[in-house]
């Protein structure tokens, strides 16, 4: 037994810090999860999970205390003789019981680790299937092969925009004002403000997705099956015809994405730039916005990065110097730390559990632009997270709701941004985009500082 215990913690160096072969809390969640959301975002789709259905019941557990809606799941039920014998008869049954309740426009259809394993072939299922009820389904079938154990919810989820782009886009006459934008996994709020800027500056938009309604909607007089809003089938076909695409994301940047399917396919000219958080990188985006409308920044945005300058002034000298530990999302910590770079905090750890090896690729490059060395770990869990950063006296953490109790042990603030936040109402309503959201989080950081200062001090302050 003690030489099995042994082979079983024997660690592997990632960025020079030894880590456990298991984890424990993972800092990621699971591909279908990330598809899910995808699918929820689109009008009149359903989410459907070829496997067990605990898988389902997790999912819908994490999307419903993060964005306080209903959010229904289909499974296709694995059981012990599935898992023998196959699940071709239980996704064929699952498929007509969500059309016949549902009506479905689209169903999207993502693996889970189960049946991944098995080793189920779903597109010739799939096939079979069409050949056999096609007359029956009216509805578009999308599938996404989403095993956890090969990536995480941020790679189910541009898998699933790549197979749904993939599925419907179709050729047609080039429409120069027409745009698709693919925004990545950020909040209803900051899609909000994604289609706010692209209509002010007079684009033909397809956003995708677009959750700001079917995951953060008024109240119903009745009950709603399939929540009102997203983007349409029709829509997503229309972006064969587009002119440029958008896509948001340092790690999109390179790689099989939906806008190198439209380039590749359609000729649609890309344009990729990080998560715009921040004075640099919301820069970025709004010269891509000008340069496919021909038009200048409409004054309401002058005046928002205006404000932004001058915040940052103020605030300077509270914020100066302080340490960051930032956790989550490789896209967001990318974006976030390029933030606080820029406002003067020093990110002193940036963690992802994803390790594609983009965030320290990037973040590399970022922190030698500020002639700063910082800790990156790639493929981390809370646990090792904790233990690295008992020695670097943070003054906060900035992530999602799962590091909370490490922050807790550490007597430091933690503000929550990006997904999961599960334990504070209103995540669906955080704007971390553009000059607005990047003023939101700046106020929110320099307030917590202040605060924390305040109540940490024997003799206390009131005047600054």
């Amino acid at each position: 037994m003690k030489n099995v215990m042994e082979n079983i913690v024997m660690g592997k160096t990632i960025n020079n810090k030894e880590f456990s072969a298991a984890t424990q809390n993972p800092c990621k969640l699971c591909s279908p999860l990330g598809a899910t959301l995808l699918f929820r975002g689109i009008r009149g789709a359903f989410p459907f999970l070829h496997g067990p259905q605990g898988c389902s019941t997790y999912i819908r557990r994490y999307l419903i205390n993060h964005f306080k809606e209903p959010v229904d799941i289909a499974s296709s039920n694995f059981s012990e003789e599935t898992t023998i014998f196959g699940g071709e008869k239980n996704l064929f049954e699952g498929i007509k019981n969500v059309y016949k309740q549902y009506n479905p426009e689209l169903i999207g259809i993502a693996t889970t680790c189960l049946s991944e394993t098995i080793g189920e072939d779903v597109s010739m299922m799939l096939k079979e299937f069409l050949r056999e009820y096609s007359s029956e389904i009216q509805a578009k079938i999308v599938y996404v092969s989403t095993p956890s154990y090969s990536g995480t919810h941020m790679d189910g989820f541009h898998n699933a925009v790549y197979a749904v782009v993939s599925a419907l886009a179709q050729h047609g006459n080039k429409l120069q004002n027409k745009i698709g934008i693919f925004p990545g996994m950020v909040s209803p709020e900051d899609i909000r403000y994604l289609k706010e800027i692209a209509d002010d500056f007079g684009l033909d938009r397809v956003m995708l997705p677009d959750y700001s309604e079917t995951l953060d909607g008024g109240p119903w007089k009745e009950y709603q099956k399939i929540q009102q809003g997203g983007t349409s089938v029709n829509e997503i076909a229309s972006l064969g015809h587009s002119s440029a695409v958008i896509e948001l994301g340092h790690t999109l940047e390179t790689g099989k994405t939906a806008g190198t399917f439209l380039e590749n396919n359609f000729a649609v000219s890309r344009f990729s730039t990080g998560l715009p958080i921040g004075i640099k990188l919301t820069d970025k985006l709004f010269s891509i916005f000008e340069k496919l409308s021909n038009r200048k920044t409409p004054d309401k945005y002058v005046r928002e990065r205006e404000r932004l300058v001058d915040s940052y002034a103020d605030g300077h000298k509270y914020i100066f110097e302080k340490k960051a530990i930032v956790y989550g999302d490789e896209d967001l910590v990318i974006s976030v730390a390029s933030f606080l770079f820029e406002i003067g905090i020093i990110p002193v750890l940036c963690a992802s559990g994803a390790h594609t090896g983009n965030l320290k690729r990037v973040l590399s490059e970022i922190a030698a632009s500020y002639d700063r060395e910082i800790l990156i770990c790639e493929g981390i869990d809370f646990e090792n997270m904790y233990e690295q950063i008992q020695s670097l006296d943070a003054d906060f953490m900035i992530g999602n709701s799962k590091g909370h109790y490490i922050a807790k042990k550490m007597g430091i603030p933690l503000i929550r941004i990006g997904f999961p936040i599960h334990d504070r109402i209103g995540a669906q309503r955080i704007l971390h985009l553009g000059y607005r959201g990047a003023q939101q989080l700046f106020d929110i950081i320099t307030n917590t500082i202040i605060q924390y200062e305040q109540d940490s001090s024997s003799v206390g302050y009131s005047y600054m």
